[in-house]
């Protein structure tokens, strides 16, 4: 087992706390107490004792740093986001807002705030549009407004040089 532990504490796959880890081990096994051992590595003796404990309970698997939470399901994540890439791939523009509707629709509930957290993740940019007022305007109104315009203009005074 001492030699096992040489070599994970070489291991350059192990993070810094991963190999303090493994440290509170080999040092348990010189037979250290743990309030000794958390003053050497400058952490609290509780620390130490939990470590003790995972390694007792789980083997080397207890030196890992395991993320909390419950394993991420990347076929969900997979589905969202062809589905994302499908609404996206339309001529429209969307709010984050309308995306976590059109989202809910097709059967995943998710808020606006996790339906933006997907499209950072994606990479999606931000689609602009030419937004006037062309469509809604009457044509006499606006050749109206530019005469009107137009006379209001300064002209140059008589005799005045320019």
């Amino acid at each position: 087992m001492r030699q096992e532990l040489q070599a994970l504490r070489r291991d350059p796959s192990f993070s810094p706390g991963e190999r303090d880890r493994v440290e509170m081990l080999m040092l348990s096994a010189e037979g250290w107490s743990a309030p000794r051992i958390a003053s050497h590595l400058g952490c609290h003796p509780k620390t130490v004792r939990l470590a003790l404990k995972g390694f007792l309970a789980e083997g080397t698997r207890s030196l890992r740093h395991h993320p909390p939470g419950p394993v991420p399901n990347l076929e969900r994540k997979e589905r969202i986001i062809s589905t994302l890439d499908s609404l996206l791939g339309q001529e429209r523009t969307w709010t984050a807002a309308q995306l976590a509707e059109a989202l809910r629709a097709a059967g995943f509930p998710l808020s606006t705030r996790q339906t933006r957290k997907y499209l950072k993740a994606m990479g999606a940019k931000w689609r602009r549009t030419v937004r006037t007022l062309s469509h809604k305007q009457d044509e006499a109104k606006v050749e109206r407004a530019r005469t009107q315009l137009a006379a209001l203009k300064k002209r140059p005074l008589a005799g005045e040089w320019s």
